[in-house]
């Protein structure tokens, strides 16, 4: 799932290295107006519906973090 979720975001967002930090939203290298892109773009990718209880540091501060979040919404 890492990889789909790295893949997808790369070709979104070419501009920015989601493996170059495990703190991606704290480092400031992902804004809230890209978190909000980033939603949508995994809504529309998987199917799922973020909850706003979702929309964590924990989840955007990388890969790792959204491809779970991910996995969990799509069970």
């Amino acid at each position: 799932m890492e990889q789909k979720v790295l893949e997808i975001l790369s070709q979104e967002y070419p501009d920015i290295d989601f493996m170059a930090s495990d703190a991606l939203v704290d480092d400031g290298i992902v804004d809230s107006l890209t978190i909000t892109g980033i939603i949508a773009t995994l809504t529309l990718e998987f199917g799922i519906t973020i909850p706003y209880e979702e929309i964590t540091e924990e989840n955007f501060n990388s890969i790792q973090g959204l491809a779970g979040m991910v996995e969990r919404l799509s069970a």
